[in-house]
């Protein structure tokens, strides 16, 4: 295929993979490290297509632009697309995504930032490696008989909950389409939000992010929480209102929080800001809790979850350049 396709916001990673996969393909790819957006939108002329990432920002404005330029559909190597203006899209620019490319690897992921919080296998790493072999302040819980809460069962929601059901912890679950026949064979129970908050020493985030659930985990909702709850999101970081976040962690109400995502982590994720001075406030007190992991968005990264979005992605780019149809499409859906 002759198409020439610019790739936003890549890495090295994402070159290799892409690259790997390309060769039966034959597309004409052109690396950006920048985020597109509208200062750099004008970089597509000359393209056929656009490619990019959860943090790049499609908004009107972009569109508009991309349209000038003849970019004829937008590609996302990624399942969410809340970074993107859909109703300014529509009947005017295809949009496809990577709707799973490995649930496993975000539900593990997830598992393990619940064990490191409990086990604080972080804190004991630095110890050890100072010299410190004591294990006063290191104090876990079993995670067996525990109960736990997981939002959102779809793939990757269901993969965590099989996980966690190895542990033989008792797990609650909300999701605004239940399927019960599923809850009956992985014995766990659907209950409504609140009771899921009261309930649960342990609620994982599993949710897309839209008008209905962003910043759904607030003051209100902490307050309903057990005292001492883990909070972990590895989903989109607007479910959760961070300075909320902050007030609950600082009154004992939080007693862990896990992020694998943050509600501005646009401008600092994905990229090595270690020789600068942060100018995020929020996030900078964040990471002065100890009961606190953050990490960068790395809850998809394994080799398998790489080759599926690479391979899905081309997929989506061939079925619209051969007038295929596109399984994979994002389309606009009137609000009710």
């Amino acid at each position: 295929m002759n198409e020439n396709i610019a790739f936003f916001d890549t890495k090295p990673y994402d070159e290799k993979s892409f690259e790997q996969h390309n060769a039966s393909v034959g597309f004409n790819i052109t690396y950006f490290d920048a985020h597109l957006n509208k200062q750099t939108a004008q970089l597509c002329k000359g393209f056929d297509g656009v490619c990019v990432f959860v943090n790049d920002q499609i908004d009107a404005e972009v569109i508009q632009i991309l349209l000038e330029n003849n970019i004829r559909i937008i590609a996302l190597r990624c399942a969410g697309y809340n970074n993107i203006d859909i109703k300014a899209a529509s009947g005017k620019i295809k949009l496809v995504r990577v709707p799973a490319y490995s649930p496993y690897a975000v539900a593990e992921h997830t598992a393990a930032l619940m064990l490191t919080l409990n086990r604080k296998t972080h804190q004991a790493y630095h110890r050890t490696r100072d010299g410190n072999f004591s294990i006063n302040g290191l104090l876990g819980f079993d995670m067996h008989n525990r109960t736990a809460g997981v939002i959102g069962t779809g793939q990757i929601g269901r993969c965590l909950i099989a996980i966690l059901k190895g542990f033989r912890m008792n797990v609650l679950a909300y999701d605004i389409a239940p399927d019960q026949a599923y809850a009956d064979m992985a014995g766990i129970s659907y209950v409504p939000i609140d009771e899921l908050y009261s309930q649960s020493d342990i609620i994982s985030l599993h949710c897309p992010l839209n008008q209905r659930t962003e910043h759904m985990i607030d003051r209100l909702s902490i307050e309903k929480m057990k005292p001492g709850v883990m909070l972990v999101n590895t989903s989109r970081g607007k479910l959760i209102d961070t300075k909320a976040l902050i007030g609950g962690l600082k009154s004992g109400k939080i007693g862990y929080a896990a992020l694998d995502v943050y509600e501005e982590e646009v401008d600092c994720f994905f990229e090595d800001k270690s020789l600068e001075l942060m100018n995020d406030d929020i996030l900078a007190r964040l990471l002065t809790f100890p009961n606190v992991i953050i990490t960068s968005h790395q809850g998809f990264f394994t080799e398998e979850a790489l080759c599926n979005i690479a391979q899905t992605t081309l997929q989506n780019l061939s079925a619209f350049f051969q007038g295929e149809e596109l399984k994979n499409e994002v389309c606009y859906v009137s609000p009710s």
